[in-house]
């Protein structure tokens, strides 16, 4: 039986009882709030866990044509998408394939609105709700590059442009403006969504409050995010909330184990090389940047020896730190990069043709399941 004592690596290991823990906290949140909470595709997309998720009746948002083909194969069949541009190649199935959809620009709406109205006058037993992006200019995130409310960002429309109110069709407003938010940075959001577009919400059905929401991060805050919650639908009743968190319901939920396979100093620095690669299997680590928690690391002191992770690519930046350990690193020693799941599985790629590493599942009395292991056919169809 396989265990975390003789599993291979590198491989990314999803834990089965945080994942029902962090479902259990936005269940609970979903109901006494009031509000419907559905997940990013773009933030976990591992379908093999998808069975215990159905267990919990979520929903998902879809950015691609394949993100909404695996939300109705592994999930369920009410598929909300938004993309920020749709193509007259796409347009049809994701209209055919979605309960919601929302458009990204006017401009959007003008040249493909006729479509969904087609479509639910054809089809009123199965009406799509069409909806539109807005940008409240309210930025709370302190990281440029997952910032959707920089000025001159490409998402959403802004209030001088709804001036006129909203077009005919259009039945819901749809921001995103956090991420890995905090509930008073939802609340100072919602502020500036309500003082620019709230003459726009006694004229719509629902109010989607996108991600960023992490809600099942430790210290989080959800009495403060239900009271501002339902504060907003008292305010506006009748207007159904959805909220669409990607990071929060994997969130510390899988580690990346990967294995130690040399050990070199240069110019006084040592690095520890690794069976892994943090171009291609944890890229925010790079975009960030952020420092991911390893379980084997200390605290330094000034005496024990300090490192920095290298990957195992040609590429001359494919390394982050520097961490400390309490003995010396050599070949051979495991190491457990902790909080691997959410964006993480979803970006790795085969650079430099790199095995990406293994995808295990593990249950709750302790055995391990391999969900996925990958071989060269995995490489060969990426270049083909």
């Amino acid at each position: 039986m396989l265990n975390r004592r003789n599993i291979s690596t590198p491989v990314y290991l999803v834990r089965e009882t945080a994942l029902r823990r962090n479902l259990d906290l936005i269940a609970d949140v979903h109901r006494r709030a009031g509000v419907k909470i559905i997940m990013a595709f773009k933030a976990n997309a591992l379908w093999r866990t998808f069975h215990i998720m159905r267990e919990y009746g979520i929903a998902c948002t879809a950015s691609s044509l394949n993100e909404l083909r695996l939300g109705h194969e592994f999930l369920t069949h009410d598929v909300h998408s938004y993309t920020p541009a749709y193509t007259p190649e796409t347009i049809d199935t994701f209209i055919a394939g979605s309960t919601h959809i929302t458009f990204n620009s006017l401009g959007q709406w003008q040249r493909f609105g006729d479509k969904v109205k087609a479509w639910n006058s054809i089809r009123p037993d199965s009406h799509i709700s069409a909806g539109l992006r807005v940008n409240p200019r309210c930025s709370v995130v302190e990281t440029d590059i997952y910032n959707p409310a920089l000025p001159g960002s490409r998402f959403g429309e802004p209030a001088e442009a709804l001036a006129g109110g909203l077009p005919d069709g259009i039945e819901g407003l749809h921001f995103h403006a956090l991420c890995e938010g905090s509930a008073d940075d939802l609340r100072l959001v919602l502020e500036a969504f309500e003082s620019q577009f709230g003459h726009l919400l006694d004229k719509v059905k629902w109010v989607n409050m996108g991600g960023g929401h992490l809600m099942t991060r430790e210290g989080y805050d959800t009495d403060a995010l239900v009271a501002t919650l339902l504060s907003f639908r008292e305010r506006h009743p009748g207007v159904e909330v959805i909220l669409e968190p990607g990071s929060a319901f994997t969130w510390r939920t899988g580690d990346l184990l990967t294995s130690v396979v040399d050990v070199m100093e240069n110019d006084g620095v040592r690095t520890a090389i690794i069976d892994a690669s943090f171009a291609c299997h944890m890229p925010d680590t790079l975009e960030m940047p952020y420092k991911p928690a390893i379980t084997e690391a200390v605290e330094p002191d000034g005496t024990l020896p300090s490192y920095r992770l290298g990957g195992n690519s040609c590429l001359s930046g494919d390394f982050t730190g520097d961490w400390t350990f309490a003995a010396p690193l050599q070949a051979g020693d495991r190491l457990t990069l902790e909080d691997m799941n959410h964006y993480t599985t979803v970006k790795t790629t085969m650079f430099n043709g790199l095995q990406h590493p293994d995808i295990a599942l593990e249950h709750a009395d302790g055995s391990i399941e391999m969900l996925r292991q990958f071989t060269y056919d995995d490489y060969r169809s990426r270049m083909s």
